[in-house]
């Protein structure tokens, strides 16, 4: 019932959008806002028309560039996702979003050091962006940088400690540095919070646990 009443609403949402811009078609936060429900309810070709359109009225429309650079990001297009928050970062140098953004597609394609670099610059600009310490302890967790994806791993549960992927992150990160115990004490979090723990990383956690004194 309560889903029915969810897709009723957006429904309605859309349906309201729709006549603002029927009504007004250079209303580029109709246009922006319609993108956004279109994508919520699964009518991804649409949401790309309004957000190409709300760029096309308003070149300066950082918001609509990074929500369209995200459906081409999920569509596998990294190289349009890509174009978009550069695009977004030429209007705004410090808009730390679309630098995760941009670290995200460089560590998609394996490019780590350049994610690295994206997720550290982002961190810089906005210390209390969450997104960018979890990616980040992921980076270094995949270079094996393990001193360093723990620290980034502690930033984030700082931040958030009830964030069941920062807990899942700093267990993982301190399973690679070899501090087993606190591991699991933040695993086990993880799972309180609702998280869905690798059960390979479970098993690994366990047999070291069982090595260790």
């Amino acid at each position: 019932m309560a889903e029915a009443q969810k897709q009723a609403d957006i429904s309605a949402v859309i349906s309201d959008l729709e006549k603002v811009v029927q009504e007004k078609p250079e209303n580029v936060m109709a246009r922006h806002h319609l993108g956004l429900v279109y994508r919520k309810a699964g009518r991804v070709d649409e949401a790309i028309v309004q957000l190409e359109k709300a760029i096309e009225l308003d070149n300066q429309s950082m918001e609509s560039m990074i929500n369209l650079g995200a459906i081409f990001f999920d569509r596998g297009d990294t190289d349009r996702a890509l174009e978009l928050n550069k695009q977004a970062l030429v209007i705004s140098p410090k808009m730390a979003e679309a630098h995760v953004n941009i670290g995200l597609i460089h560590q998609h394609r394996n490019e780590v050091d350049q994610a690295i670099e994206c997720y550290s610059t982002a961190v810089q600009i906005d210390p209390k962006l969450l997104t960018a310490w979890i990616n980040l302890t992921s980076a270094y967790t995949m270079v094996e940088e393990d001193v360093k994806a723990v620290e980034a791993a502690r930033q984030a549960v700082t931040l958030e400690p009830d964030s069941p992927m920062s807990r899942n992150n700093l267990a993982v990160a301190l399973y690679f540095k070899g501090d087993f115990k606190e591991a699991q004490r933040n695993m086990e979090k993880a799972q309180e919070l609702g998280y869905s723990v690798d059960p390979r990383f479970v098993a690994a956690l366990k047999a070291k646990l069982v090595e260790t004194p």
